[in-house]
């Protein structure tokens, strides 16, 4: 699928509109802090299920990561996104809201593995998270939370 010249200037024209408003700092600050507390659950139960009930890693990562994305959807309805989402959990939204953090964890990996060549271990996941987190927050704010009608 390829993005027209159009679409993708009234998502800059958006982006701007948003910047200038200043509320997307605080947005983002909010985002940061959800995302923290989803770390610290996606951790806390693939430790748990690896290192006390035997888990293979790779479904006691995926197991984990749709707990913790689930739980940062609904703490960003109601928190970080409140007013656009009306304090409302939606399906369609809650489906968006996976893919795009799908998109933010193939976008972290890819970075982590160019980086990886290049620099330190810790340096290449430390700038691949910041893509993350710069992808998840921008198409939480641009798709996921848009200001409908």
């Amino acid at each position: 699928m390829r993005m027209s010249p159009a679409l993708l200037q009234r998502a800059f024209d958006r982006l701007a509109e948003a910047w200038r408003a200043r509320a997307v700092a605080l947005k983002a600050v909010s985002f940061a802090l959800v995302g923290l507390v989803n770390t610290t659950i996606d951790f806390s139960i693939f430790w748990t299920i690896v290192t006390h009930l035997g888990w293979p890693l790779v479904p006691a990562n995926v197991v984990t990561w749709m707990i913790a994305v689930s739980c940062s959807y609904v703490m960003n309805s109601y928190i970080t996104f409140g007013p656009e989402s009306g304090h409302t959990l939606r399906w369609r939204d809650y489906l968006v809201f996976v893919m795009s953090g799908t998109a933010g964890m193939v976008a972290s990996t890819l970075t982590l593995y160019a980086l990886s060549f290049v620099l330190p271990l810790a340096a290449a996941k430390l700038l691949s998270i910041g893509v993350s987190f710069v992808t998840n927050f921008t198409l939480s704010h641009l798709v996921v939370y848009r200001k409908r009608g």
